[in-house]
Parts: structure tokens; sequence; C-alpha cells
């Protein structure tokens, strides 16, 4: 069955959602090549704290809370940039090494203060072929668990290759759960997605066994398509490193609680979830593709990027009046079918986490 209508209505079940799933499991950030050198930078918002992303004199990546160790300043408030070498507080001047140590406070010459009591507070981070993952908890499990077997599963597409064509923000009137639980499956896409169902069999998904951290599958195509666009012509390069088999078909994951990846045979497309309020997802969506390629004088995006522009439209209207429908008096949870078994693991998922 359908989960209760307050898990999708309910503002204390959201916030409870928020700490328990959101400030406790790995969760997608953004990509390695927006930080590529030393003391550059990107600014997350997750679960209603600041997160500055940076790479530091190593090379590698690091995460701490936007938040002074003097009086508490929000240190950063551009998006991305590039730290002069030190990360520096704008009220009083505190200053941190790209590592997180306090290597500056003016006027805090008593004997009795220590440096070193006060680095940044800094937060658990993790990579996967160019993925950034932060995880808030105290000490969480490591990321190769929460991903399981889908490195391996995905090594051919190398992921860490590609690079980001183009990004959309959507701004969505649903709960966060009904836009992965409509990802996962393609029982609406005759209805709702004409184009899409030219292009692949609705009822030809070849999932795999839930994991405790992911959800997801394959679908393969129609006679004569080569890739999701808007006639199903490729007009790019296979992947270079893609099985005959890889090249017929699309790996569609939800990877909890807010990365739902698509791997197709010649793009990567990444959906990133952002729960802004229990009716309200920010919802990113980019599409990757072989640098090599996009750099050649006659390449073409747009015939992917406008048709799933066009989809997730209608994703995200139909998203919306299920929160609409489900927020009515008159809503019970209804029968999931055998082929929204997936859908049925990923509220379990939830209700684990949330439970008291």
């Amino acid at each position: 069955m359908t989960l209760p209508g307050r898990y999708y209505c309910d503002a204390a079940l959201f916030r409870r959602e928020i700490e328990t799933i959101f400030q406790q499991d790995w969760v997608w950030t953004g990509r390695a090549e927006d930080i590529p050198t030393a003391g550059d930078f990107f600014l997350r918002e997750l679960a209603g704290e600041s997160l500055i992303l940076t790479r530091d004199a190593g090379g590698d990546i690091a995460a701490f809370y936007n938040v002074c160790r003097h009086r508490g300043t929000r240190m950063c408030v551009e998006e991305q940039g590039r730290f002069p070498g030190r990360i520096q507080c704008p009220y009083h001047g505190w200053s941190y090494g790209l590592d997180g140590r306090l290597a500056g406070a003016p006027h805090m010459e008593s004997a009795d203060f220590h440096p070193q009591d006060y680095p940044l507070h800094r937060i658990h981070a993790g990579i996967w072929d160019g993925h950034i993952f932060v995880n808030l908890g105290d000490a969480p499990a490591a990321l190769a668990g929460h991903l399981g077997g889908l490195p391996q599963k995905f090594a051919r597409w190398r992921m860490q290759d590609l690079r980001r064509h183009r990004r959309i923000v959507y701004e969505v009137k649903a709960n966060w759960k009904l836009i992965v639980s409509n990802f996962n499956e393609c029982l609406h896409c005759p209805l709702l997605h004409p184009a899409l169902n030219r292009l692949t069999d609705y009822l030809g998904a070849d999932n795999e066994a839930p994991a405790a951290t992911y959800i997801g599958g394959s679908m393969g195509f129609r006679d004569g398509v080569e890739t999701m666009s808007v006639d199903g012509r490729r007009r790019r390069p296979y992947l270079p490193d893609l099985t005959e088999d890889e090249r017929r078909l699309v790996a569609y994951y939800a990877v909890y609680p807010n990365l739902l990846l698509s791997l197709h045979p010649d793009y990567m497309m990444v959906h990133s979830l952002w729960p802004r309020a229990l009716d309200h997802t920010r919802v990113v969506c980019e599409w990757y593709f072989d640098p090599q390629q996009m750099a050649a004088p006659d390449f073409v995006a747009d015939d992917a990027i406008s048709f799933w522009d066009t989809t997730n439209r209608e994703d995200w209207r139909i998203s919306e009046m299920s929160q609409a429908g489900i927020q009515s008096r008159a809503y019970t949870p209804g029968p999931y079918s055998k082929r929204e078994a997936l859908l049925h693991a990923f509220d379990q998922y939830v209700v684990r986490r949330v439970r008291p």
C-alpha cells in the first residue's frame, strides 16, 4: 500500500525526515570538476545548513559548515569562487586554512586561547567517479557501503570524465518523495509522456532487486531508437568504453536520498533533489557529455536537453497534482501493483529512517 497522507503533509514528519535522512545519510552535493584546484569552492544549502565545499592544498575534497568559530557568522555568501589561500570571516577577520585549521584570530592574545581548539567544523565528504557526497552525521559508515555495487556496475560510463553542458533548475510544488517515486516507474509513461513512450517500452524495465540505499534498473530502446532524444536519433558517438549491451539501454537509479542518476549511451543526466518544505522541492537537472565531443564544432546537445526538459515538466506537473490530491481529506492509501515494487521499497526506507 502507498504511504499514509501524513508522510507528505505533516510538517513535523517532514522535519524528522530532514533530521534522520538528510542529516544522517550520504547526500549528493555536486561534481569534483566544479572545484578543480586548491582554494576553489562552492556552497550548498542542505537540511537548513550552509556548507562550504572546497579543495585543500593536497588536492583533497574538504567540506565545512559555513560558520565562523568566533561568533558564528556565516563567512561565505557567493555560491562559488576561489579562496585566496585562506577562508576569512568578514566580521572580525578570523581566517582558516583550506584544511579548516584556524590560521589567524585578531585580538585573541590571551594566554589561555589556543588556536588549535577552534578549527572549522568539518563535514564528512566522499567522491565517486566525480560525484561529491557529504554526510552531516557524526560517525557515518563509509560512502562505499552506501553505494554498494554501483561503482562496479557503472564503471564503464567513466562518469568522472564527463563534463556538464547544461543545468536547469525547477521549483516543484510537491514533496520530495513523490518525485523519487515518479522517477522509479514508467506505468504513467503512455499517458503522460507520449514522446518518451515512442522511444522505449514502458513495460520493458529490467529492475534490480532493491538495495538498502538505492533502487533502479534499466530500460531498452524500441527498434530503430539509439538514444533518448527528440527523435531517438543519436547525434553523438557512444561513450567510449560501453559494451554493445550497454549501448542499447538507459540505466535509471535513485541513490537515496537525493540523486536521480540516468546513464545513457552517449550522455549522463543527473537530477538532484533539495527539499525546501514538505510541499516544495527544488530539482536541479544537469546534462553531462564527453568533453572531447563538446569541443567539436558540430557538437549537438539540444536534442537530448529539449526532450528531457519537456519530460521533466510533465513529471513535475503530475507530481504537483499528486501532492494536491494527497492533501485531501478523501485520500487513503491505495494498493501498489506488482510493477511498483521499487516504490514500495523506497517507502520502506523512509519509514525505517523516520520511525522513532
